[in-house]
């Protein structure tokens, strides 16, 4: 502490000086000129006359306070943090706060501390929220069922910021009482409880509001945040690789105060991770959020929320995340400084990785023994209820469509793109296999799957035929757990994930390349979205509007029960 005073007072001198810069101040939402003291990784004094062992002339460039993402599942990356880590943090993020809710629906509490031991040592700071619905629903089977009592054992730990987004908010309404049980606990340690809550409003909202949940990342529409955000929630504008949501709400940014804005990517493949936060900055700027506002958003706004003091904003006492930027248009930073040292040099990663961890987590995909003949569905009108896909959205529409009977059972109809889908439970070889119909795909022969299908993680396969659906699932459970496409009885591309079904013990590289494959491959059998597998891994979520399917069924959540897939009086669309 001393030390930082005699450097302030400029009685001592700093270890590093940041000349002439043009400080982007979040605080008092202006730029202006001025030198940079950093001692012992806080920033000490910003003002002028300030020397130190080390010094850099920036000549005017910009200095901003580095990005936060506030809300981010690392498991969705596919990769382990180490390698999410060696990619963000040349793009200015230098703090992540992580649900691990993905890893938690397999391995519970394992999963939880198996990611906290994974991000020691990186170069960025990773913060948790304990999951706070796993499962998300009663509606499906995860491998785990994590109580208040559980997350008990780990609400104190200072890496852990609350309870992460509380997609269970008819629990809430309905005052189910292992819900606010939850809730109770982290209000009673003073944390944070995130939300998640698509399309809800008024009374309803307001009860959601006033049990404890401050936040959103669900808003699609800026009527939607701009009532959120009216009564008190931190409105999370989420761009993810599904679920894009900034261009839609772009309009909340440059009309309404933006203080209760946080920038967060939620889920993202790889191939999305080279521009992070900064790119969300990047275009909010383009679109005319003055780039103080957007930076403020980026950073003060979101370490604000999380109770994160001092960090956020360039200032004495603030910790020294900083990020020096060419100019306000592309926002990728030319230096990167984490805890007053550079980590970044001309774009390029300088900081020291620890060596890739080798903790293991068990197999993960238990499947009762699976023959074609568990794909099959008795045929009951030619009429069935399907998911609709909504591209870049989570949300899907409940359709009828007309599918195909052969030897008295349904099966796909390519004409018109309704295709059968599964969902097969892997954690408990229950045997469960949910049954259905989707449009959207386009697939025209094949079948693709995934053991990536929020939340429980079940294995979801869509296909046009049922052998292929077959040795698709086989394929998974033999690498347990992946991605895969097959055509005609053979496996043309594959992606393991032995790390709890989700996660590649295999660097940037080979991740995203063979990222590239899967999706080449699933639309050269007729795939005409440009994820697909990151499409398929939200139809299994029934949290999220309208029609989803879980290893019990076809879910109507609008109604909250499961339906019946074959309709005899709606017309045909």
């Amino acid at each position: 502490m001393s030390n930082i005073i005699n450097t302030a007072r400029g009685l001592e001198k700093a270890d590093l000086v940041i000349k002439n810069a043009n400080i982007i101040n979040v605080l008092s939402e202006e730029i202006y000129r001025a030198d940079i003291a950093i001692k012992d990784g806080i920033i000490a004094g910003v003002g002028s006359g300030y020397s130190g062992e080390k010094e850099i002339d920036i000549n005017g460039a910009y200095v901003s306070p580095s990005f936060i993402d506030g809300h981010v599942h690392l498991e969705s990356t596919m990769m382990l943090p180490q390698e999410f880590a060696k990619i963000v943090l040349p793009a200015g993020t230098t703090t992540v706060i992580i649900d691990p809710h993905e890893i938690s629906n397999v391995l519970g509490l394992h999963g939880i501390s198996f990611m906290h031991e994974v991000v020691k040592d990186l170069p960025i700071d990773v913060y948790t929220m304990l999951p706070s619905c796993v499962p998300a629903t009663p509606f499906e089977t995860s491998g785990f069922d994590l109580t208040s009592y559980d997350l008990s054992l780990l609400i104190d730990k200072p890496w852990v910021l609350g309870l992460a987004e509380m997609m269970n908010f008819p629990g809430v309404l309905n005052q189910d009482k292992n819900v606010m049980a939850k809730l109770e606990l982290a209000k009673s340690y003073n944390k944070c409880i995130d939300g998640h809550a698509p399309y809800l409003s008024s009374k309803d909202l307001c009860a959601y509001i006033a049990s404890g949940v401050k936040s959103d990342h669900e808003c699609t529409t800026p009527d939607e945040a701009i009532e959120k955000m009216r009564l008190g929630m931190y409105i999370m504008i989420r761009e993810g690789t599904a679920a894009k949501d900034l261009e839609a709400l772009l309009p909340v940014l440059k009309e309404c105060n933006t203080r209760k804005c946080i920038f967060v990517t939620d889920d993202r493949h790889p191939e999305d991770l080279k521009e992070h936060i900064n790119g969300m900055v990047r275009r909010a700027v383009e679109a005319g959020v003055p780039p103080v506002k957007a930076v403020q958003i980026a950073s003060l706004n979101t370490a604000e929320y999380f109770g994160l003091k001092n960090l956020g904003a360039i200032a004495p006492g603030y910790k020294a995340d900083m990020l020096i930027l060419p100019d306000l248009k592309t926002f990728k930073p030319d230096i990167v400084i984490k805890n007053g040292k550079i980590a970044v040099e001309n774009g390029k990663l300088i900081s020291k990785l620890p060596e890739r961890n080798t903790i293991e987590t068990r197999n993960s995909v238990n499947v009762r023994w699976i023959t074609p003949d568990d794909f099959v569905i008795p045929a009951g009108t030619g009429k069935v209820k399907a998911l609709e896909v909504i591209p870049n959205q989570l949300i899907t529409k409940s359709v009828v469509s007309e599918i195909k009977i052969k030897d008295g059972n349904a099966v796909s109809n390519i004409d018109n793109d309704t295709l059968k889908i599964c969902v097969i439970e892997r954690h408990r070889a229950t045997g469960n296999i949910g049954k259905g119909f989707v449009k959207g795909f386009n697939l025209k022969c094949g079948a693709i799957a995934s053991t990536v299908a929020h939340d429980s993680h079940n294995m979801i396969v869509i296909g046009t035929n049922d052998d292929d659906m077959y040795t698709a699932a086989v394929a998974l459970i033999k690498c347990q757990g992946g991605k895969v496409v097959v055509r005609d009885g053979e496996i043309i591309s594959s992606l393991p994930l032995p790390i709890a079904g989700l996660m590649s013990d295999r660097d940037f590289d080979f991740v995203i390349s063979k990222c590239h494959e899967l999706n080449q491959a699933a639309h050269s059998i007729g795939c005409t979205l440009e994820d697909p597998f990151m499409t398929m891994g939200f139809l299994s979520l029934p949290v999220i509007p309208e029609l989803k399917i879980t290893d019990k069924g076809v879910f109507d959540t609008n109604k909250q029960e499961f339906t019946n897939i074959f309709e005899k009086t709606a017309e045909v669309v």
